[in-house]
């Protein structure tokens, strides 16, 4: 049997967790998220580029990212923010989409998992000081694609450190 963790925090996680520490300001790293120009830069693993970003930043309101292989295959995705605390918190659900937004099943982009058409993503933001941030992202109902995922939120990360930099 596993011990029960002391972090209160780690005993109701489920699904992906990842962290990371960001050498930026957290309205610099707030912005990556919530600027379509600035999620462009970043957004997708490390051979993908996000040609077409849309963000509505309010409660009720939508993403829509695309993301494309050096092949110019492209994958939707859309989301609907269900909270915002600006500087602190984002919650959206995350589906797969067509290119006008109607949510897909993951089979239109020849993926034969089981995932639910609609899974929640949530991102957390803290100021540790010294012009850093650690950012959090919880995302819930991937299953059997959580360790692809592992791979390229990190790959994501990773152009997200290198866009912030610059």
């Amino acid at each position: 049997m596993a011990e029960a963790s002391s972090n209160p925090e780690a005993a109701t996680r489920e699904g992906l967790y990842m962290e990371r520490v960001f050498d930026a300001p957290v309205d610099l790293v707030w912005r990556a998220w919530t600027d379509p120009e600035h999620a462009k830069k970043w957004w997708g693993p490390a051979d993908y580029t996000c040609p077409f970003a849309e963000i509505d930043l309010r409660v009720g309101g939508k993403s829509k990212m695309c993301m494309q292989d050096a092949d110019g295959n492209k994958i939707w995705s859309v989301g609907t923010y269900k909270e915002i605390v600006p500087l602190k918190r984002i919650v959206t659900t995350d589906s797969f989409s067509d290119a006008d937004g109607n949510i897909v099943p993951a089979s239109h982009y020849g993926m034969e998992i089981d995932l639910p058409l609609e899974m929640m993503l949530t991102i957390t933001f803290e100021d540790l000081g010294g012009g850093k941030t650690k950012m959090t992202l919880n995302h819930v109902g991937l299953g059997e694609m959580e360790s692809g995922a592992n791979e390229g939120w990190s790959q994501s990360f990773d152009k997200l450190a290198a866009s912030l930099a610059a």
